[in-house]
């Protein structure tokens, strides 16, 4: 991912660089939660269970070709995101958040699109089905996130492993 960031770097598009130490794949984003709401939410997200599976990052890409908002490292896996995501949906809709609404694409956001250049889709094309590495995914967090000027701060809440 440092490599890649190096790369985009050297485009004339405005980015915004994620750590790559805080590079993750969200399932589901939750936003605001009332403090009363966490251990029910916690609670449903407990009960999920699936089999540990393998994950790679299978090359890079954007959210749009025409005006990217988002480069990300494309997720290769056998279709466990999107079942993790729907066991999500449904243990939270249970707790009154609403489904989501948008199609899910699991996705390790690398870096946000301040102002695009054509330039930055040039500096990807060699990444784009190149495998960036590997994991074996065997659980999951619910995590706070507190904005600071430095960038996002991570806080585990709940950890869930199969």
């Amino acid at each position: 991912m440092r490599e890649v960031q190096e790369a985009i770097r050297q485009s004339r598009a405005r980015l915004s660089l994620v750590d790559p130490s805080i590079i993750h794949i969200t399932i589901k984003f939750l936003g605001e939660i009332e403090a009363t709401r966490v251990g029910q939410v916690s609670g449903a997200l407990r009960e999920i269970r699936i089999e540990p599976f393998e994950l790679s990052i299978t090359g890079v890409s954007t959210n749009s070709n025409r005006n990217p908002r988002v480069v990300w490292g494309t997720v290769g896996d056998r279709g466990e995101c999107g079942h993790l995501f729907e066991l999500v949906e449904t243990a939270l809709a249970a707790t009154g958040f609403p489904r989501e609404q948008r199609g899910f694409t699991p996705h390790a956001t690398i870096a946000r699109v301040k102002e695009f250049d054509p330039s930055l889709m040039q500096s990807i094309r060699p990444y784009l089905s190149e495998t960036l590495g590997e994991c074996h995914i065997s659980g999951f967090c619910l995590k706070k996130s507190t904005l600071t000027p430095t960038g996002p701060v991570y806080e585990n809440i709940t950890e869930v492993t199969w």
